[in-house]
């Protein structure tokens, strides 16, 4: 907070920015102290406001929320995760290429030193696998991104439940730039974001965004159609001369392969049904707990417009 701080101030200091310029923090259900800190900085720093979030939604659905809150009482919109390594230092550039036209700014990283060389390998090979895809993603860029308000309301209208901005925001299609960056190391704690949610996050951005995967089991399928065919004509030609031997190997090799293609199969075509299915729902993205940039909406309640605002700070909202 302490950093974003001191860049707003200087940022409005030098007529940057509006003097009504605002930090807001997310919060996405979160079990420990992270809402009181906000909540207790909210009160002492003009600067700062909270969105609390009834429960934990998920990275894209709080990014969401925090956009749709912001741009309410914004020109602009810069998003960017709470451990900032990402170089906030680069702000001020966002702030040009929105000042030249541009209404989605990426903050995008020249390389990829502080990634171990798993994470970095596997991140690359997802983004050539995307592109290879047909999915329109720009390269080495995550959520550091700049909109502005109508950018953001044309994203509010896409209306899909099983969200990844990377792709959604290129599908709007104004005018962009990119500032370049280098990510710095974790200054504290740990990635929220370990293999098993990577792996997680990168399915949902396939499934979500393209049918290719689906095509290239149609077409695994006729591969194995034709070579069974092959293979058939040569054992009925071994038959007519005589030259067949039982062999349970190749039989249950044959058997297995085939089972294991169809459950494969069986189970791309389910993610994607249970795509639909979540789709057909329409459930809310996000609920909103505390809304600190609407003293209206305090715990979900509706407030006399006249009642003070500040809750003591001895009885701070209770976390999740």
């Amino acid at each position: 907070m302490k950093e974003l701080g001191i860049l707003l101030k200087n940022l409005i200091s030098k007529k940057i920015v509006s003097e009504y310029s605002k930090l807001l923090f997310v919060d996405d259900g979160s079990r420990d102290a992270t809402w009181q800190i906000i909540y207790k900085e909210s009160l002492q720093n003009e600067y700062v406001r909270g969105l609390k979030l009834s429960r934990n939604v998920g990275h894209q659905n709080a990014l969401l929320a925090g956009m749709d809150a912001a741009r309410k009482v914004a020109d602009c919109v810069i998003s960017i995760d709470a451990d900032l390594q990402d170089d906030i230092a680069v702000i001020p550039d966002f702030l040009d290429k929105y000042s030249d036209g541009n209404e989605i700014v990426f903050g995008v990283r020249n390389k990829r030193v502080t990634d171990t060389v798993f994470k970095r390998t596997t991140a690359q090979g997802f983004y050539k696998l995307m592109n290879k895809m047909g999915v329109e993603l720009v390269y080495n860029h995550a959520d550091f991104r700049l909109m502005s308000r109508r950018a953001v309301d044309e994203l509010l209208r896409f209306g899909e439940t099983n969200l990844f901005l990377r792709g959604i925001v290129t599908l709007i299609g104004f005018k962009t730039a990119s500032v370049f960056y280098d990510r710095k190391e974790r200054a504290a704690g740990e990635t929220k974001y370990p293999l098993k949610k990577m792996l997680a996050f990168a399915a949902d951005a396939i499934t979500s965004f393209s049918i290719t995967p689906i095509r290239l089991v149609l077409l695994l399928g006729f591969i194995s159609f034709f070579v069974s065919l092959i293979f058939g004509g040569y054992f009925l030609t071994l038959k007519f001369f005589g030259s067949t031997e039982a062999g349970w190997t190749s039989l249950i090799t044959s058997i297995w392969l085939i089972g294991g293609l169809q459950l494969i199969a069986i189970g791309l075509i389910g993610e994607y049904i249970g795509k639909v299915y979540k789709e057909s729902k329409r459930r809310p993205k996000y609920i909103i707990d505390v809304d600190l940039f609407d003293p209206l909406k305090i715990n979900g309640k509706e407030r006399n417009p006249y009642e003070s605002y500040s809750m003591p700070v001895n009885k701070l909202p209770e976390t999740n």
